[in-house]
């Protein structure tokens, strides 16, 4: 049963209650009233009960159809709306699989988009780390042929060392071959500095048969004076002394610096005694060692070199303050030389002064002439303006006419 059929139901019960409460209290009237006017009393009322009872069988009536109506226009409504429901689901049904078909379409296209993509990223990757690994290959490769190619040339350089070594060593063992070494060495930087008329080789000292290696001539000397330079090599000293350093021999290496320098004060000696003879040389010699390393020997041991100097007047150098002393050389050959440069430029500024006095004389003689020239054309223009006003009243020619009057002689 719907709802509208309950309150239909319980509105006609309502209706019988009423009615039964009416009979009763219509009962209950009658055994009151007496008489004609309680006969009329029941009459009215059973006239309102009739009344009241087709009044409600009216309202019951329209209130069936009303409920009637409604209830059809619900069940309509709930129809439409079932309907309504079932389109707005199958519509969203079909929504959502549109949806659904589009999103995965989306998605595939998204996928395959992003599959090109990625493949166009690995391709492009890949070709850039073939061309980055290849060129890296080719530089490494390059770079390790040049390194072996060097590494090669060094081992030939090395081989060919170690033979020049063996070759030297084989040179230093003879005593004439160790002194043609330092002379070497010493006409090399002798040469570097020095012009070949600031030396000589082989240079006579003035005594019979006493030459010395080189002779440095002295710069601002009014005679030409040599200075005498030796060199000297004691290989198997050295060599001794470096043994014992080597060796951490404390007392060889004493032995063999004492020894060392017993030889090179021979040096000395036999220097000044041999080389030594002014007019002819200056009154000092130089011992020239060829290496660093024997030099610094000797200034090791303390006051050796200020005493060979002080006793033989031997000044001992090595390579490097050595070519020093040539550099002060020939700064000083370069100063005598600016100086007779001078001396020739103080000639020549004097003969020009003499020039330029007679200059001045010739320009002196010039001046009178150009103002008496200028004297004498004032006194033709003076007369040139008398002529001119003498002349003020005569008409003047034609040019053609003036021609013919007067023709031109220098044709």
């Amino acid at each position: 049963m719907a709802v509208s059929d309950y309150i239909l139901i319980g509105l006609l019960g309502l209706a019988l209650v009423g009615i039964l409460m009416l009979a009763r209290k219509m009962a209950a009237l009658s055994g009151k009233l007496e008489g004609a006017e309680a006969q009329n009393q029941l009459m009215q009322i059973e006239a309102g009960l009739r009344y009241m009872n087709e009044q409600a069988g009216e309202r019951e009536k329209a209130i069936r159809e009303e409920f009637r109506g409604n209830r059809e226009e619900l069940t309509k409504a709930i129809t439409q709306l079932g309907e309504t429901v079932r389109k707005l689901g199958a519509d969203q049904s079909t929504q959502q699989q549109q949806f659904r078909d589009k999103l995965d379409e989306k998605m595939k296209e998204l996928r395959q988009e992003n599959s090109q993509k990625l493949d166009e990223m690995r391709k492009t990757v890949d070709e850039k780390l073939q061309t980055t690994l290849e060129k890296r290959l080719s530089e490494s490769f390059k770079t390790v042929s040049e390194r072996l190619e060097q590494v090669h040339k060094g081992l030939g350089e090395m081989q060919t060392l170690a033979t020049g070594v063996g070759d030297l060593k084989r040179v230093l063992t003879n005593v004439k071959s160790r002194g043609t070494f330092g002379e070497v060495q010493l006409e090399l930087l002798i040469q570097d500095v020095l012009t070949p008329n600031q030396y000589v080789a082989n240079y006579d000292c003035g005594r019979k048969g006493t030459h010395v290696e080189f002779g440095i001539r002295m710069p601002g000397a009014d005679a030409e004076i040599y200075l005498p330079v030796d060199a000297k090599f004691p290989t198997e000293d050295y060599e001794r002394l470096l043994a014992a350093v080597e060796a951490g021999d404390t007392d060889g290496i004493a032995t063999t610096q004492k020894l060392l320098a017993n030889r090179v004060k021979g040096f000395a000696k036999d220097i000044a005694t041999k080389y030594i003879n002014p007019p002819y040389t200056t009154p000092s010699a130089i011992l020239f060692l060829p290496t660093e390393g024997l030099y610094a020997e000797m200034l090791r041991i303390p006051g050796f070199v200020e005493s060979l100097q002080r006793e033989f007047n031997v000044t001992v150098t090595g390579p490097t303050n050595f070519q020093v002393l040539l550099t002060t050389f020939r700064m000083g050959f370069q100063q005598m030389a600016m100086q007779e440069h001078a001396q020739e430029v103080w000639k020549v500024l004097g003969a020009v002064k003499g020039e330029f006095e007679k200059y001045g004389e010739q320009i002196a003689a010039m001046g009178k002439n150009v103002k008496a020239m200028e004297n004498h054309i004032d006194k033709l223009e003076t007369r040139k303006n008398q002529m001119l006003r003498a002349l003020k009243s005569v008409e003047q020619v034609e040019d053609g006419t003036a021609q013919n009057l007067l023709p031109d002689d220098t044709d």
